[in-house]
């Protein structure tokens, strides 16, 4: 497995892919290439004297690849630390042997799938590659770079990782849309959709006046609001900083909290606006322990879910999954016919508003908070849509069947 972020990493992505090796290593022999710890931007002293770190965990293999400190500010850092991942990686896959199965995901962008074709000959296994998100279609999305020969080029090896594939997953049934659009007319690589999870034992519905909960609140100056929380990454992806001018709207509402919990490139320019603009109400906490995210989630009335506009069959926000588990209604920002839209939709667990309607998000905003008590009661319906849907097991399942079938 090419986990890139892998235990102890606080990424969401690490965590996903920690339980997902967790759970196949009862079935296959699992060894797991990935950098040493490092999403924080520091990395520990331990991890700084050589190129591999040959440690176990649960029962499996770990190969760490050292990686250079990033600045996740600067392009020029970021593209080290890619490159080293990326060279470093292939080295340890051969110091790994042969195995039966490859499996990669999409990160680094478009080097993940070639990391995967890579290993594939290396160790002569099958490749099962996820897509995590779709690129170059997400730097599109986002005006990231409008070089097209460089898009051009990132779309040919990607395509070309979907098909020297010997099974493609998709995280939902609009990112298969776009697989799908990718080989129009031509032989689409063969796939599967499996959601991801959360692990719906560890992340449950807590009451608020649990201890934890309250300290919570208390630690951020909370106490006594209407929270209302946006939890993970705060990247390019979720356009955010739109979404905080219209909070700032409300910002003489002292009976609100507007909680960001997380870290990403585009907070210190959020802080910056917050502070300019006065925004007493908006407050900025950091990334938290797994062991301490049910506590956290727990402490929103309501959580928002997210995406820019464009971004629909790119990717899935996976906090969903975590904010199902809670049983918290959602805010939901997104386009129509997104995978995380159909879930809010068929789950009936909060309320909708097209991505880039910025009217119809002050006013759907203005509702939530005049019909708090309202809104909080008839939207608790995420937790009993997770449990059918969406259960770690279930999607874990999925994957050893796929797997197997290869």
């Amino acid at each position: 497995m090419y986990a890139n972020y892998f235990y102890p990493e606080v990424a969401t992505t690490g965590q996903i892919l920690t339980e997902l090796a967790e759970g196949l290593s009862d079935t296959f022999d699992v060894t797991v290439i990935c950098e040493v710890p490092s999403y924080a931007q520091k990395l520990e002293d331990k991890y700084k004297a050589y190129r591999y770190y040959f440690e176990e965990y649960a029962g499996m293999r770990i190969i760490r690849v050292r990686v250079p400190e990033v600045n996740k500010q600067s392009k020029i850092s970021r593209i080290k630390y890619i490159l080293s991942y990326f060279f470093n990686s292939i080295g340890a896959t051969f110091k790994a042997g042969e195995f039966d199965l490859v499996f990669a995901v999409t990160q680094p962008p478009i080097l993940g799938g070639i990391l995967g074709t890579v290993g594939k000959r290396i160790t002569r296994g099958k490749l099962m590659y996820q897509i995590m998100d779709f690129n170059p279609e997400q730097i599109i999305a986002v005006n990231y770079s409008g070089n097209k020969l460089v898009l051009n080029t990132m779309m040919w090896w990607d395509k070309r990782s979907c098909k020297k594939s010997d099974i493609v997953v998709t995280l939902g049934r609009d990112m298969q849309e776009t697989l799908f659009n990718r080989f129009k007319g031509r032989k689409i690589p063969k796939n599967v959709v499996i959601n991801n999870w959360i692990d719906e034992t560890r992340i449950m519905p807590l009451p608020k006046d649990n201890e934890r909960v309250v300290a919570f609140k208390k630690r951020y100056g909370i106490e006594n609001k209407f929270v209302i929380m946006t939890s993970g990454n705060i990247g390019l992806y979720y356009d955010f900083e739109n979404i905080l001018k219209i909070m700032g709207q409300f910002k003489d509402d002292d009976s609100v909290a507007f909680v960001f919990v997380g870290d990403g490139l585009v907070k210190p320019r959020l802080e910056e606006y917050a502070k300019e603009h006065g925004l007493r109400n908006v407050v900025f906490v950091p990334f938290q322990k797994k062991e301490n995210l049910v506590y956290s989630l727990n402490a929103a009335d309501v959580h928002i879910v997210t995406n820019a506009k464009g971004v629909k069959g790119i990717s899935v926000p996976s906090k969903i999954y975590g904010i199902l588990a809670t049983n918290i209604p959602i805010w939901g920002i997104l386009e129509r016919g997104s995978e995380a839209w159909r879930i809010i939709e068929d789950s009936h667990c909060g309320i909708l508003v097209e991505a880039g309607n910025y009217e119809e998000l002050h006013r759907s905003l203005w509702e939530i908070i005049q019909k708090k008590e309202k809104f909080v009661e008839e939207h608790q319906t995420g937790r009993a849509y997770l449990e059918e849907n969406f259960a770690k097991q279930k999607s874990i399942d999925a994957y050893r069947d796929a797997l197997q079938a290869l």
